[in-house]
């Protein structure tokens, strides 16, 4: 697909893997609503990138299908590309140490508001009968890890919901693709929401970014389900 006036919605678009995509998608010619929680920042990472702000908490349900309806209006009810990075990592703890709170805040992000929010943009593709849904995942949704069990099971509700939209949705030309990111330096877990410094063995949100965009530009023809990238040598 060629990007070019291509109509995009990022959530989670205020830093980190959502910012760096939304930079290039606009640099190479997408028009482009960013969601995020902080309206300051939002203002100012889409002034600075190009982008349009729209502020959005994805957690908040019961607000999604009014949100939704604003979004879609402000690309003039076309929808090229969603791209679902909005995502939290809660409370990492072990077994013996988990409440039903702690899958309630992850899961109300990462699984149940970015469900409804696609739900809500599907009538857009499918009278279009065409477009791309990138879920952004992690390689927590691929195999599990200490401290994981709420995180990693949001990532692999994802992971499954994302197989079952792949194949409810090809007959209406609606790529779905899953996009699991090893580790990367980004503002992800830190409170203040600051980007953690690059480290040269770690992977950065370009480089996520990047892999996105190559799915998004196969001719429409072909599809990519599933692509995870790690970084060489992170030891």
């Amino acid at each position: 697909m060629n990007l070019k006036n291509a109509h995009i919605i990022i959530t989670g678009g205020s830093s980190g893997i959502g910012k760096q995509t939304a930079k290039q998608c606009v640099e190479l010619g997408a028009k482009v609503v960013i969601t995020g929680r902080n309206s300051e920042k939002l203002k100012v990472v889409a002034n600075e990138i190009g982008a349009i702000p729209f502020t959005f908490n994805i957690n908040e349900i019961d607000n999604i299908i009014l949100k939704t309806k604003e979004i879609a209006k402000i690309l003039d009810n076309k929808v090229d590309i969603l791209i679902n990075n909005a995502g939290i990592g809660g409370n990492f703890d072990t077994l013996g140490n988990i409440n039903i709170k702690d899958f309630e805040n992850v899961f109300s992000t990462n699984v149940f508001g970015l469900a409804i929010f696609t739900q809500e943009l599907l009538p857009i593709f499918k009278k279009q009968q065409s477009g791309t849904i990138i879920n952004v995942a992690s390689t927590a949704g691929v195999k599990g890890f200490a401290r994981g069990t709420v995180y990693a099971a949001s990532k692999f509700a994802l992971r499954g919901m994302t197989q079952c939209w792949q194949q409810e949705l090809r007959r209406d030309n609606i790529r779905v693709c899953l996009i699991n990111p090893s580790a990367v330096t980004t503002a992800f877990g830190n409170e203040e929401r600051t980007e953690s410094p690059e480290e040269q063995n770690k992977l950065r949100s370009k480089e996520i970014a990047d892999t996105i965009i190559s799915v998004i530009q196969m001719d429409n023809r072909g599809f990519i389900p599933e692509v995870t990238i790690w970084a060489t040598n992170p030891f």
